[in-house]
């Protein structure tokens, strides 16, 4: 189904409309890792996956999950064939681009308290002010508690935010470059302005760390082991007259969570074991013991074996990535009638023509893709065909214009078939991101076709 609108498939689109609807709340709630994996094991565990802790041994059909560390999953449904014959995988990304606070956010300045933050991700930084944003995230203390911090998403929460210069006298500022209208070590949220009683010279950081300790029980110390984001506050919304779309911080790259995620719950009895694999940091790198980088993933691979009793577990982990077929999960750039000059039409993807392929990403010469062996391009095709799915091919933009990564390469390097296959996305890593309710569903339908192939 190559370069057709999705929606003339649906005479009615009940069906595309209600899995949006799950969609967005699992978009509203899942502004962090964190909040993405506490969202996920609930679904998981709603329809019957258990933490593999609890398995002595597996066989066919079990439904188990791997929780690391917080901030990546993976689950499985075991299938009839061993392990070793190969997976089927659906690899995508719960991290966004976003703000952090740094260990010693919390300033005054002219009788205002500020928090000092420090990006993370590829961000346009002018688009991050004069928005409302919220804080998530949690605070560990040195007693071993861990605290949880939501201000902002509640309707009865005050939000922050940064400033901006009013027009009148920008003069100087509308002349700097885009890069550089707003510098980095101003992204600082303002927090506060009553002072407490007293004559401190930061009466105003003061009160408002009271008001932090009355609420959460930290002290300014505890900022040092935190990690709390700063991320656009509300909830997802339907975009568009027509309620077509779906606007939300994060659709890059939770949207590719979700329908993988929700294709692995709804797929039973698969030949092959099938997995859906969540993981962190892909916008910095995937870097780090929770990136797609770290040996988690071959370490979890390695237990399964070791539950299903196949032999040597770390050299049969090798055998089975080597046998294993995957789908990096990962959104592309949709073209934007606004921008036609940076896109390819012939080699670009479009809103509601379906889940797109990207047989590489990378930029300029390809540097940084995986460009997936044409015969597994070949075994995409057909499944997706033989499945009715709506789908369509696509390049991140023109050959010089600039580019992208996503984890493919990672797990390319272990001798694994994968090709990226998402959802086309307008405005990637702005605060507010738009995406197709028709792609979002073709993509849940490629996804559960992929692990019965």
């Amino acid at each position: 189904m190559y370069k057709k609108n999705a929606w003339k498939k649906y005479s009615d689109k009940k069906a595309v409309m209600n899995f949006a609807e799950g969609y967005k709340d699992f978009l509203s709630f899942s502004k962090t890792e964190r909040l993405a994996v506490k969202k996920s094991i609930e679904l998981l565990e709603s329809k019957g996956y258990k933490n593999i802790d609890s398995f002595k041994s597996l066989k066919a059909n079990d439904k188990v999950y791997v929780i690391n560390k917080n901030k990546n999953v993976a689950a499985f449904i075991i299938g009839k064939k061993p392990i070793t014959e190969g997976l089927r995988i659906l690899g995508a990304h719960i991290d966004s681009p976003r703000m952090d606070l740094k260990e010693h956010p919390l300033y005054e300045s002219k009788e205002f308290a500020l928090l000092n933050t420090h990006y993370y991700g590829g961000i346009k930084k002018y688009q991050w002010v004069t928005i409302p944003l919220a804080l998530h995230g949690v605070v560990c203390k040195k007693d071993g508690t861990t605290v949880e911090v939501n201000i902002g998403d509640d309707e009865n929460d005050p939000v922050l935010g940064i400033t901006d210069l009013l027009i009148h006298l920008s003069k100087n500022q509308m002349e700097k470059t885009a890069d550089k209208v707003i510098e980095g070590e101003k992204l600082d949220l303002t927090l506060a302005n009553i002072p407490l009683d007293g004559d401190s010279k930061q009466a105003v950081k003061d009160n408002a760390l009271k008001i932090i300790k009355d609420k959460y029980g930290i002290e300014e110390e505890d900022f040092l082991s935190a990690e709390i984001e700063v991320v656009p506050a509300g909830k997802a919304r339907d975009y568009g007259l027509d309620r077509s779309m779906v606007a939300g911080y994060g659709h890059d790259d939770r949207c590719c969570v979700y329908s993988s995620l929700i294709a692995l719950i709804d797929t039973d009895k698969p030949e092959y074991t099938s997995c859906c694999i969540l993981v962190d940091k892909e916008e910095i790198g995937s870097v780090g013991a929770t990136g797609a980088q770290s040996l988690f993933f071959e370490n979890t691979i390695a237990k399964l074996l070791t539950l299903t009793g196949e032999g040597h577990p770390l050299y049969n982990a090798r055998i089975a990535f080597e046998n294993s077929k995957m789908l990096s999960s990962d959104v592309s750039a949709a073209y934007d009638p606004l921008y036609p000059e940076v896109s390819d039409p012939d080699n670009c993807a479009f809103f509601s023509y379906g889940l797109v392929i990207n047989k590489y990403t990378g930029s300029r010469g390809k540097t940084g893709s995986n460009d997936a062996m044409p015969e597994f391009y070949a075994f995409i095709r057909k499944t997706f065909d033989d499945a009715n799915v709506n789908w369509q091919s696509s390049e991140l933009g023109k050959v010089d214009q600039g580019g992208g990564g996503t984890i493919a390469y990672i797990l390319g390097n272990y001798n694994m078939n994968v090709i990226d296959a998402g959802i086309p996305v307008l405005s990637m890593h702005a605060p507010m991101e738009v995406i197709s309710k028709v792609d979002l569903y073709e993509a849940y339908l490629g996804y559960k076709a992929f692990l019965k192939a």
